[in-house]
């Protein structure tokens, strides 16, 4: 492809900057954008109600026209699980990635009825595609925690930009296939206008220790076990499960496989052959009572301490057709990702609990990363030689020091750029820069894992799981007067007032209301009454909830379900805020802001 220097490349970060996780980039140059992953994060302790966090793509929705196509550069949650949610929003014409990428991805795709919208293509180590007319893409085999796995060459009008993808540089790879360390050395020799790399281990000096490390210490632990081995690690972690089935087939043992993410992958990774065993060595658990507990190896999802995982549920005691025996052994093949420690920690302590020996932490050598260090991140940036640098896949320290590491191989400062999500990076011959930013942030989805938790909603569900929350039953007639004591409920609320005298606080709130300011919502026409029921309502609920919070330590949200006994249907006869719609929002907002 032919270079202009006046050609200007937009780089476009949507997620995956100082952070860990929901991976989604943008390229764009003369109208025409190139997408690289979409991936996911998983919530906040602070976010009830949410299964995952993607990031803000109105930007894609207000440029779905300029979208030619998408290249995956492997197969982690983190780089593909948000294709089947965007795939809703806007069609991508052609996916481009690795065979077991690929195979996962069409698996989400049928199961979100999106497969229609896009087009997935299987490549193979130095492959090379076009997309649009300005993206001429090469993928380059890498090494990391996952089978398939490439960086990849983006040939553009302004220049060659290399992104890494997840890597380290693993010299003992478990499947054999290498990083292909000559042809990223290739394009350094030719030229690199701009390196987008993995800043994951930017703190950690040396090198990553190889996956094939792992396996004398899980070969051992095995061995060593009196009963029944229960091991998790990352479904997606093909490698991992490959040495853990290589062990079970060494030591006679047979293996059991809990989890519907672990049986998928494996599955996908037997018919492409990264996985290699005989079909006797895998058993269902029903065929387990014909085998000795210490001939027994069960391979689960929940290293996270997953609320729905599998082991979550064995150490909850949920798991009906399996349960913790004391005499088992317990291998935490994983390391907590951030924010997951305390959710892992209390697995392990109702484990240990149920009388299993549990094995886990670092010291063990039981998990490597499957992110480079310093050593290979120096490495990366010596071979490609690029004019600009860009570190990327990280929190903001991680960035930094990554940066650091750049300028110390002879890269200027003002050819280094940190960003953040949002950001658009303008990168040609003549510098790189941020120019602009476009919007950014999160879309929560929740646990039907199709409706999208706005603000609103999520600030309703803190405050609810903060404070809780105070139904008022009421029912006025035309004139604006009480018929009938209100009824309260309450959820989740703690105060030191009995139920009588919470009732009467509130019935002397809305008769208080009533009486000041019923005459602003009720209107004579022509011998009837007319009645703003809806304003009533806000009102009662604004009111109640200051009355509330002068007489409590807590800010419940307030919501006021009025009856009229004598209006029809058609003009409310019973008003009550529901929850989702933009207007009860508002009003619980108001209502919990009063002061």
């Amino acid at each position: 492809m032919t270079v202009s220097s006046n050609a200007a490349l937009k780089i476009i970060p949507l997620g995956g900057l100082k952070e860990i996780g929901k991976n989604t980039w943008v390229f764009e140059i003369n109208n025409e954008i190139l997408l690289l992953d979409a991936g996911l994060a998983f919530p906040e302790g602070s976010m009830p109600g949410v299964n995952i966090v993607l990031p803000n793509v109105s930007y894609l929705r207000q440029n779905r026209h300029k979208i030619k196509g998408m290249v995956v550069t492997h197969g982690h949650e983190d780089h593909i699980g948000g294709i089947a949610f965007h795939l809703k929003q806007f069609e991508i014409p052609v996916i481009y990635g690795p065979r077991l990428a690929m195979s996962l991805l069409e698996d989400k795709l049928q199961e979100a009825g999106v497969h229609n919208r896009t087009e997935l293509r299987r490549v193979m180590p130095r492959d090379m595609v076009r997309i649009g007319n300005n993206f001429f893409v090469e993928f380059i085999r890498n090494t990391h925690s996952i089978c398939d796995s490439f960086s990849v060459a983006i040939n553009t009008p302004a220049g060659l930009v290399i992104h890494s993808g997840d890597f380290k540089i693993d010299h003992t790879p478990v499947d054999g296939e290498h990083f292909d360390l000559h042809r990223l050395a290739e394009h350094g020799e030719k030229g690199v206008l701009c390196l987008i790399s993995d800043s994951t281990n930017a703190e950690i000096p040396g090198i990553t220790p190889s996956e094939r490390a792992v396996f004398p210490n899980l070969e051992r632990i095995f061995a060593a076990a009196p009963g029944r081995v229960i091991v998790t690690t990352f479904a997606s972690s093909v490698h991992r499960v490959n040495m853990i089935l290589e062990i079970a087939e060494k030591q006679g043992k047979v293996v059991s496989v809990l989890g519907r993410s672990m049986l998928n992958v494996i599955a996908h990774a037997r018919t492409l052959g990264y996985i290699k065993c005989r079909d006797e060595l895998l058993q269902p658990l029903q065929n387990l009572r014909h085998y000795r507990d210490d001939q027994i190896i069960i391979l689960t999802t929940g290293s996270q301490g997953e609320p729905m995982s599998a082991l979550t549920r064995l150490a909850n005691q949920s798991y009906r057709q399996l349960e913790i025996r004391r005499g088992d052994t317990v291998v935490f093949s994983a390391n907590p990702i951030p924010g997951n420690t305390i959710p892992v920690v209390r697995t392990i302590d109702k484990l240990v609990a149920l009388g299993a020996h549990v094995v886990y932490g670092k010291d063990k050598g039981i998990h490597v990363s499957g992110h480079g260090a310093q050593e290979e991140q120096k490495m990366m940036l010596a071979l490609t030689k690029p004019k600009f640098f860009f570190p990327a896949h990280g929190e903001l320290r991680m960035l930094m020091q990554h940066a650091k590491m750049a300028q110390a191989l002879g890269i200027p400062e003002e050819n280094i750029v940190i960003a953040e999500n949002g950001s658009v990076v303008e990168v040609s011959p003549k510098g790189i820069a941020i120019v602009d930013t476009v919007p950014s942030g999160v879309e929560l989805i929740d646990a039907s894992r199709d409706g999208v938790v706005h603000g609103d909603v999520l600030r309703d569900r803190q405050q609810i799981a903060g404070d809780g929350i105070i139904s008022v039953a009421v029912s006025l007639d035309a004139q604006g007067t009480m018929l009938t004591i209100p009824d309260i409920q309450t959820n989740g609320v703690v105060s030191a007032m009995s139920q009588n005298e919470l009732m009467e606080l509130v019935r002397r709130a809305i008769a208080h209301t009533l009486k000041n300011s019923w005459s602003d919502f009720a209107r004579q026409f022509d011998n009837r009454t007319e009645v703003d029921w809806a304003g009533v309502r806000t009102q009662l609920e604004r009111d109640v909830a200051r009355t509330l919070k002068g007489k409590m330590q807590s800010r419940p949200i307030v919501v006021i379900l009025l009856q009229n006994p004598t209006a029809t249907p058609a003009s409310g006869a019973m008003v009550a805020a529901i929850e989702g719609t933009p207007a009860a929002g508002k009003r619980r907002r108001a209502a919990a802001a009063a002061s």
